[in-house]
């Protein structure tokens, strides 16, 4: 029996977990990357309980693979240290099963690629287009290749060529009036016992202890596009950081242990509206293709996650015969019901709370900080209940041979 086939469009977390999902399915599955090869360094990446527990659907343990950062506590504090809010590590694996982890994300795309068959991960294979309105798609790659799919994923990432092409009159991009730097530093003689995140005045630095004995950076200052220039970045991070509160100054101390390509530095940008469908005929968006968003809930990669796993749940099996022309355009639109509304609302979400790290009056700072210490603890974990609880597999499509 001839199984389908799937070509998924991009090696980011969301195509590797889409892949994933896809081949335990039964799907034959090929993973177009324009990239060369697999990334070595890089950022880390947050993964929340919903994203875990979605991997999990899909018998992938990050956990077991790549060990995963647990700190004693989460929250967020002031330039001077002071806490503004914080929790432990162990309410939140009681309210939610279990904790966030942080891993670097090599260490995610190892585990990712590892779960997968060989000869599926194919780098340095860019697609230039697809054909995606026939009985099958055809994805056609820079080589002059011509693959037919049953269907194509596309996770081409947040300037997503294929969202272009088939979506030309959404207004795409909107930029957050934010720049990011993020790099991962070597300070095993650092206590870094907390993950938390400090709020200043328009600026915000982040610090995540990983597993691996690193710790993980990241920041971010209201700027123009373009607007942190084309000087050294770890210059601009000393500059703007390094009179913050322990262990800011120390961790920015090693930061020059780093070669300068070392720390990425990124215009923050998110879709300036929802697309009005995740799909189009045999094609699927997922991840930031989908609904690109702000970073400051730490659920871009999270929502991947969600979108890869609930894609191939509502797909038919791929080693099952075709139930008709209709069924992967049905369980397309079925995954464009269950996403959307969800994925939007988390995007809006997320730009709200940047919002409040954006503001810069000294008298709107200070009503922010209080008015987040005067927010109970219990109040602000129930606050995150719909990211953290909220991933479900929906019901199939009811059809035969599911």
């Amino acid at each position: 029996m001839m199984r389908r086939q799937a070509v998924v469009v991009g090696a980011g977390v969301g195509g590797l977990t889409a892949a994933v999902a896809l081949v335990r399915r039964g799907w034959r599955v090929t993973v177009c990357e324009r990239a060369v090869e697999a990334p070595v360094t890089g950022a880390g990446i947050g993964l929340a309980p919903n994203a875990l527990r979605a991997l999990r659907a899909v018998e992938v343990d990050v956990t077991r693979v790549t060990g995963g950062a647990v700190p004693d506590t989460m929250g967020v504090r002031r330039a001077d240290g002071r806490w503004l809010v914080r929790t432990s590590t162990a309410d939140l694996a009681a309210r939610y099963g279990m904790p966030p982890i942080a891993v670097p994300r090599p260490a995610l795309t190892v585990a990712l690629t590892g779960a997968l068959p060989g000869g599926v991960l194919r780098y340095g294979t860019a697609v230039t287009r697809v054909d995606g309105a026939g009985a099958r798609a055809v994805v056609h790659t820079e080589g002059g290749e011509e693959l037919a799919a049953d269907l194509v994923v596309a996770a081409d990432g947040i300037h997503s060529p294929l969202r272009r092409a088939y979506f030309p009159g959404h207004p795409g991009l909107r930029h957050l009036g934010e720049t990011a730097w993020r790099a991962l530093v070597e300070a095993p003689d650092v206590p870094v016992p907390a993950m938390s995140e400090t709020w200043g005045r328009g600026e915000r630095f982040g610090v995540t202890p990983l597993s691996d004995g690193r710790s993980y950076l990241y920041a971010t200052a209201t700027l123009p596009p373009g607007g942190a220039g084309a000087g050294d970045p770890r210059a601009e991070l000393r500059r703007r950081f390094g009179s913050w509160h322990d262990p800011i100054p120390a961790l920015l101390d090693r930061i020059d242990r780093l070669a300068e390509a070392d720390v990425l530095r990124h215009d923050l940008y998110e879709l300036a509206a929802p697309l009005p469908r995740l799909h189009q005929g045999r094609i699927a968006w997922l991840g930031d293709a989908a609904h690109a968003m702000a970073p400051n809930l730490g659920q871009g990669g999270c929502q991947a996650v969600e979108d890869a796993v609930v894609l191939a749940h509502l797909l038919p099996r791929g080693d099952t015969p075709a139930c008709g022309a209709g069924d992967v355009p049905a369980a397309l639109a079925a995954y464009t019901a269950a996403r959307r509304d969800r994925t939007d609302a988390v995007r809006v979400r997320a730009r709200r709370v940047g919002a409040l790290g954006q503001l810069r009056h000294p008298l709107a700072v200070a009503a922010r900080d209080l008015a987040v210490r005067a927010t109970p603890v219990r109040l602000a974990l129930r606050g995150m209940d719909d990211l953290f609880d909220g991933f479900r597999l929906p019901e199939r499509p009811g059809s035969p041979g599911r």
